[in-house]
């Protein structure tokens, strides 16, 4: 990554902040939001975050998240934070993501470090944000100096370098938000589903489970315990599971979220989310409904025992907007990623 000059960040917690309509005193030890009122133009005003905000450390009842299988972004690291109203919890449901308090915000950092926070350079800040109309979708993109990050409902764009290799980071504007956001065409949260957070976290008090940590907080009711509770597979984790089960949680959170009875890519009849049996519904010698040159000359979208013959393979190694997979939130092909699903593809029968 190249390195990005530095300063000191003065003033970044003051008691007092600027609001829309005036000055208000707020106390530095909550989190500020008025889910009627309109976004803030700079992140530290939701004081989501204490001491100096690139350090990313959550106030009081922010807590901190992450998934079994998590989204591929250009290889961003990303930190994730969940934060509720007092007395209000998410309700655990089993097959999609849990349904949340209005007021409910989630809270995702997207950053490339090299050597702990000296080399860090968080891009954007993403908020999806339960309002009493439904969730509304935000991003706030960090300034060169990791002193604050501010509202951006157009989109941008980062010229940076991954190993060596230069890029184009894009951020994305509001309504791609909810393109990929999107069930039953309502916009909906992806990632807090209880297979994908069931895992342990290291929290500052020591080492919980995720879901026990959310209902021991007050987040989450109707939830049993982890052990009765199903856990995907972390896809580039050999021990956490078979090879069909890591391919399958790398797909549920990469195409899943669109590629299922209720997503944008229903139309399609491909349905990739973690339980999907194996059969045509999930690609297997499925021909597409319409991809034209996204299916790269190829007949069907999985092709047992030959996964250069497979659309699904094609899609993710391709960088073309008009056949990559998925179409939005990459620039680059995750390697890693597509060794995976080569060697799942390559094993079936």
């Amino acid at each position: 990554m190249k390195r990005i000059k530095r300063r000191t960040l003065i003033g970044a917690f003051l008691s007092t902040i600027i609001l829309w309509g005036g000055c208000q005193q707020l106390p530095t030890t909550s989190v500020h939001l008025d889910i009627s009122q309109k976004p803030f133009e700079r992140l530290s005003q939701y004081q989501f975050f204490v001491g100096e905000m690139k350090n990313l450390q959550p106030n009081e009842r922010v807590l901190p998240y992450d998934l079994n299988s998590p989204l591929f972004s250009d290889y961003a690291d990303k930190s994730r934070f969940v934060w509720m109203p007092e007395g209000s919890a998410a309700s655990y449901r089993e097959d999609r993501a849990f349904a949340f308090p209005v007021g409910a915000v989630l809270i995702k950092n997207f950053f490339y470090e090299n050597q702990g926070n000296e080399d860090r350079q968080i891009v954007e800040t993403r908020l999806l944000i339960n309002r009493e109309s439904g969730w509304d979708a935000m991003t706030y993109v960090w300034d060169d100096q990791q002193t604050e990050a501010y509202l951006n409902i157009v989109g941008d764009s980062k010229e940076l370098v991954y190993n060596g290799q230069p890029f184009t980071y894009l951020v994305p504007n509001r309504n791609q938000c909810k393109s990929c956001h999107s069930y039953d065409g309502q916009m909906m949260p992806n990632g807090p589903k209880a297979h994908q957070l069931n895992k342990t976290f290291p929290y500052a008090d020591g080492e919980m489970n995720q879901l026990d940590k959310w209902a021991a907080n007050g987040y989450l009711v109707g939830y049993q315990s982890s052990e009765e509770t199903p856990a995907a597979a972390q896809w580039d984790n050999p021990q956490s599971g078979s090879l069909h089960d890591r391919a399958m949680g790398y797909l549920d959170s990469n195409c899943g979220h669109c590629h299922n009875p209720h997503g944008p890519a229903n139309t399609s009849g491909l349905n990739l989310t973690y339980n999907e049996p194996i059969g045509i519904n999930m690609g297997v010698n499925k021909s597409p409904v319409a991809t034209g040159k996204g299916s790269g000359g190829r007949r069907y979208s999985i092709v047992p025992g030959q996964p250069d013959a497979s659309i699904l393979v094609y899609r993710m190694e391709a960088t073309d907007p008009g056949a990559m997979m998925p179409e939005l939130g990459r620039q680059l092909v995750h390697q890693e990623g597509v060794a995976l699903i080569k060697e799942w593809i390559t094993g079936m029968e």
